[in-house]
């Protein structure tokens, strides 16, 4: 599927499904929440006045777990050559990292406004100077008590989407219009759908999947070539692990920073077990660093006159063929440019495939009802001692 912003190559071999493309048609017109969060016409719960008011900030902090942060992160790395704000993410318990002493805008996002973790950060990090906007749903909870008392700016999440499929909903998109971006610029769903490829692609991208599924290859590798979709790839882990993990089921998506891994796993990956399928994730950047002519010895003549950029697409199409000779399945984006319709497009991608998968093996995708024993038994512990 070619579209300005991305390239997507899908498996070798090209499948139809008459029960994929039925469920794609009905999600496309139901009135899902989460679709509709992928949609033009969403509404969002907080104002341009808002946005604003606190566009003075220079300095912002979000706290949150799993997908209350993992997609304004992923945003906020992969067009960072845009944003001329600092943003700092607060998304585990043992932050490393040295805040400067300023006064932050925090982004305080919880949808349940009871998760542990975000609440005892922010107990920790937040300074009485600062100013705070809390994202969460419109109910008593911990969080929503906390932000009335202090009188912070308190914006609604929607009830209905649950954390990673809510980026392109206030949690993502609140803190991407106080980056600067444009909201409306990720909203690619209306595109994708009047796209004659998608639904071919996406149709046969799913039954490959499916049937990848079948025959028990359940680790979905993705072999990431770009240092800033790191974020990115993690959020769709968690979109695929949280999704499809359930009675028994799911894939292990599992993220391989590339060309680094090549001089560790890929011997693995080439010769190992072959439970395994894979997705080339990689940009057209080009790398500006050229390599020193005239320091390279006679032995590596090739080098002279490359660039780092050269050495990478090389190793991508060497991986590749290879890939294709030993019969391991894998397919392929290419990042055409870095912007907000990209990443907008690539989210609306996955959650649309995902969500696909899901129905057809019959698992309800939105919920994560394992998750909530851990909670359960963290507090008892925590109470008990």
């Amino acid at each position: 599927m070619l579209t300005k912003n991305f390239l997507f190559k899908d498996f070798k071999k090209k499948r139809k499904s008459k029960k994929i493309q039925g469920h794609l048609k009905e999600l496309i017109l139901s009135d899902n929440e989460v679709i509709y969060s992928l949609k033009r016409n969403y509404k969002y719960s907080f104002t341009k006045k808002l946005i604003k008011k606190y566009s003075k900030f220079k300095f912002l902090r979000i706290f949150g777990m799993g997908g209350s942060s993992l997609g304004s992160h992923a945003i906020y790395d992969f067009l960072k050559h845009k944003i001329k704000k600092n943003f700092f993410f607060v998304s585990n318990l043992n932050n490393t990292e040295k805040f400067p002493k300023k006064n932050f805008l925090n982004l305080i996002i919880s949808k349940s406004g009871n998760t542990l973790e975000t609440i005892a950060n922010s107990n920790v990090y937040i300074k009485k100077t600062d100013k705070n906007i809390l994202i969460t749903e419109d109910k008593k909870s911990i969080l929503r008590k906390i932000g009335l008392k202090l009188k912070n700016e308190v914006i609604n999440h929607n009830d209905y989407i649950g954390g990673r499929y809510s980026v392109l909903s206030e949690v993502g998109m609140l803190p991407a219009e106080l980056m600067g971006l444009n909201a409306r610029k990720f909203k690619q769903f209306n595109n994708l759908v009047r796209n004659k490829y998608f639904f071919n692609s996406i149709i046969s991208n799913a039954a490959n999947i499916l049937e990848l599924i079948r025959i028990k290859k359940l680790n979905s590798v993705i072999l990431n070539y770009d240092e800033s979709s790191d974020n990115f790839l993690k959020w769709y882990q968690q979109l695929v692990a949280e999704s499809l993990g359930k009675k028994g089921n799911g894939v292990l998506p599992i993220i391989s920073s590339m060309p680094k891994d090549n001089h560790s796993l890929m011997q693995l990956y080439l010769d190992g077990q072959k439970s395994n399928f894979y997705t080339f994730f990689y940009t057209q950047d080009k790398f500006s660093q050229k390599i020193n002519s005239r320091s390279i010895p006679d032995d590596i003549e090739f080098l002279k006159n490359k660039s780092l950029g050269n050495i990478l697409s090389s190793q991508i199409f060497a991986t590749q063929k290879v890939f294709k000779k030993k019969n391991i399945p894998f397919r392929t984006f290419m990042i055409k440019n870095r912007s907000e319709e990209t990443l907008g497009g690539l989210f609306s991608f996955f959650i649309i495939e995902t969500i696909l998968i899901a129905k057809i093996l019959k698992i309800n995708p939105y919920d994560q009802p394992a998750v909530e024993l851990i909670k359960k038994e963290t507090k008892k512990i925590l109470v008990n001692t």
